[in-house]
């Protein structure tokens, strides 16, 4: 059995090629088949594009965020909440606009492929809305 305490992840900088805004991120567990990695968005922090061989769960365990898929299909996320993108399925995640987000992600088959493309302000603020406004449900 293994244990460990939020005091037990080393948190580093997420490289800015990957994000915008103020992340940081620390592995939890990554066996050779499980990664888990802690990532944590200051306010209008995120990702950029990308997807994951086999798919990714997100579990949310601080603060209120934001994922969208490239179809367009978005969701308002907050605490206890549970997000699962399917393999291959290109997508970004953060924080609004006005509330940090702390989530575990969780992935298996191998590293994050990166899209090469930032989320825009532009695409951002039109999911965001400039804060705690619905978002469409979708298949997540």
């Amino acid at each position: 059995m293994e244990h460990w305490r939020p005091g037990d992840v080393a948190w580093e900088d997420a490289p800015a090629e990957y994000f915008t805004g103020d992340v940081l991120f620390g592995p939890v567990r990554n066996d050779g088949t499980l990664n888990i990695l802690a990532v944590s968005f200051e306010p209008g922090a995120r990702t950029d594009w990308h997807h994951h061989p086999e798919g990714q769960v997100l579990y949310v365990t601080n603060g209120a965020g934001l994922v969208q898929n490239a179809e367009g299909a978005a969701v308002e996320i907050s605490t206890g909440d549970l997000v699962h993108a399917p393999p291959g399925e290109v997508h970004w995640h953060g924080a609004l606009p006005d509330s940090p987000m702390t989530h575990l992600s969780h992935t298996t088959g191998g590293a994050t492929v990166w899209e090469g493309r930032k989320v825009s302000d532009q695409e951002y603020g039109s999911v965001a809305g400039g804060g705690r406004s619905p978002v469409a449900e979708s298949g997540y």
